[in-house]
């Protein structure tokens, strides 16, 4: 892939202060065609697919829901859903999402991961799962741990 138009203004999107406080690259110096290369290729390596990744995400979010801001207990899984006032635009401006955040705790290894809506439309349309050291960076064999195991 190549730095398009389309890369250079997400990823000026993405800096800290444009959209959130801390933006979606942490304290990763590369640029975001390449991280996602990275993590499309860890994707492949560990057979995991970024659909089913996101159906299962949005499916254990609104599961979360079912808790109103309390833990709940879902099948292997323990989930919690926060939601603050207010929506969050894509960086790549393609959607408009509601500022809600899941935890979800496999209870079989205690391994957990935290992601917002648009952490899952980001994962799902766009192969982006922020940079290393962002806050909701999703890791790819976290993920695997979290959801699979």
């Amino acid at each position: 892939m190549k730095m398009t138009p389309k890369y250079i203004k997400a990823q000026e999107n993405m800096k800290p202060g444009k959209i959130t406080a801390d933006g979606f690259l942490g304290d990763d110096d590369r640029n975001i065609v390449d991280i996602i290369e990275a993590d499309e290729e860890e994707f492949e390596f560990l057979s995991l697919d970024f659909v089913e990744v996101a159906k299962l995400m949005r499916k254990l979010l609104k599961e979360g829901l079912k808790g109103l801001g309390e833990a709940i207990k879902y099948d292997k899984w323990e989930i919690r859903v926060d939601e603050a006032r207010g929506f969050l635009p894509c960086p790549f401006q393609d959607g408009i999402f509601r500022k809600r955040v899941a935890v979800v705790k496999n209870l079989n290894n205690n391994e957990e991961i935290m992601y917002s809506e648009l952490s899952i439309h980001l994962l799902a349309a766009h192969h982006f799962l922020q940079g290393k050291g962002s806050k909701f960076r999703l890791e790819p064999a976290k993920i695997k741990k979290v959801l699979y195991e």
